[in-house]
């Protein structure tokens, strides 16, 4: 795969991991958890949207 594609492809893909995460983090701690019962969720989706990130730029970004 080209690395313009590879690009393209991973920026769409983590975009959509980070949109989906964030949005389900925001419903449940807006929602009837609140926001102390939805702090550890929003701990963990803030650790996993680094890892992601760091994924893309491991996977697609840097130059081997």
């Amino acid at each position: 795969m080209s690395y313009t594609v590879k690009l393209i492809m991973g920026l769409i893909g983590t975009a959509l991991l980070l949109i989906f995460v964030g949005g389900l983090s925001y419903s449940i701690s807006t929602g009837f958890a609140g926001f102390m019962g939805g702090l550890p969720f929003m701990v963990i989706a803030i650790l996993i949207c680094g890892a992601a990130l760091y994924d893309f730029w491991d996977e697609c970004v840097r130059k081997k």
